[in-house]
């Protein structure tokens, strides 16, 4: 009997899940604090996710009172080696780049080195004038009126960008950097993950240094993220996850082909959950900014007439909860990613999976509540 490809593929598919259900990888963590409840929780949550999801991998962690608790690694980081994922497995970060470079911004402000409300052309003149003058605030806001992608397909060469850049400020401004704004500056919220490129490019013109060398070197350095690095394509990156996506049929594929050294301070970062629970414990307790700037990055801006936008500088703001909570989502080729922050509880938990396409709020969020005692 002839087996057709996508036969073959769904049943490799549901063995694949067969295993998924039975195989947990549970790796190191720094601390065991977590208790034996609410582990069977975050367990028995991220497997019911990943079986009716079709998720192939996820890490997880968590941090609770201010300390890095527990991490986990659940299903496969590579499906066609059999390689399981753990804590240590590396994810495309993507939006989630944005609060690591927010935090070196406001690091440089912090210093004295960063006029948040200068024109943005002090500190990065290879972004031209433009009608109205531009801020590294309305940058880090989304309120600059700087376009995000031009389209949202893979056909996008920006979306699916295949050139690689040695520099990831130079080649990122040459996408858009010539065009018009979108809107006045400071009149309306408009993501732009292109906007992180002016505030890195700004990061390099007050600090005197390339970008990412300033943040490895002044924020994961200091928050212990010894891990986390740009996805560099070419190099070879141990605990790289493979990057799947899901067609319609169900059929797990290999995500569409990305090259993000054009964007790597609005989105081309790879970490793991340990190194990225390290960066909320790292907030939570003053180790790269104080309480002063941490505060103000985590405070919701304003358009010029007064509305609040639900986003700080750099992080996402929201009391969906009952309490205040922070954090970022991110989602590009082969990833869903999102962490999540209760800065009244110092907890907070981080999700990364190496899938497009899934809804990793919402397992972030089903983490939240059971560190919050809603769990049950």
């Amino acid at each position: 009997m002839r087996i057709s490809r996508n036969h073959h593929a769904r049943m490799l598919l549901t063995k694949t899940f067969i295993v998924l259900l039975l195989l947990e990888t549970v790796a190191f963590s720094q601390q065991s604090n977590l208790s034996a409840e609410k582990r069977t929780q975050i367990e028995y949550a991220v497997n019911k996710f990943m079986a009716a999801n079709s998720i192939p991998g996820v890490s997880v962690a968590i941090v609770e009172n201010g300390e890095y608790e527990w991490s986990g690694g659940f299903g496969m980081a590579d499906l066609e080696n059999s390689v399981p994922a753990t804590s240590y497995t590396l994810y495309r970060l993507a939006s989630i780049s944005k609060p690591i470079t927010a935090t070196a911004a406001m690091l440089l402000w912090q210093r004295g080195k960063l006029d948040l409300d200068a024109p943005t052309q002090k500190y990065c003149p290879a972004f031209p004038l433009k009608d109205s003058p531009i801020t590294t605030r309305q940058s880090l806001a989304h309120l600059a009126g700087i376009r995000h992608y031009k389209g949202d397909s893979q056909e996008d060469p920006e979306v699916g960008n295949t050139r690689h850049f040695d520099s990831p400020i130079d080649g990122g401004l040459n996408f858009f950097k010539n065009d018009p704004l979108v809107a006045q500056p400071g009149t309306k919220f408009n993501y732009s993950t292109h906007g992180f490129t002016v505030a890195g490019c700004a990061i390099e013109g007050a600090s005197g240094q390339k970008y990412v060398d300033f943040v490895r070197d002044n924020v994961l350095l200091a928050a212990g993220m010894t891990h986390t690095r740009p996805d560099d394509r070419f190099a070879v990156i141990p605990y790289r996850t493979r990057f799947y996506s899901k067609l319609k049929s169900g059929v797990l594929v290999n995500a569409d082909f990305l090259d993000s050294s054009y964007k790597v301070p609005g989105g081309g970062w790879l970490s793991s959950a340990e190194d990225m629970a390290r960066f909320e414990v790292a907030m939570f307790n003053d180790r790269v900014v104080n309480h002063v700037t941490r505060d103000l990055m985590w405070a919701s801006q304003k358009t010029s007439d007064g509305k609040e936008t639900g986003y700080g500088l750099g992080w996402g703001t929201g009391k969906d909860l009952g309490v205040v909570d922070v954090g970022h989502g991110g989602g590009q080729q082969g990833t869903s990613t999102f962490i999540m922050m209760i800065p009244d509880r110092r907890s907070g938990v981080v999700v990364l999976m190496n899938i497009d396409g899934a809804d990793s709020s919402a397992l972030a969020t089903d983490l939240i509540k059971i560190l919050l005692g809603a769990g049950k």
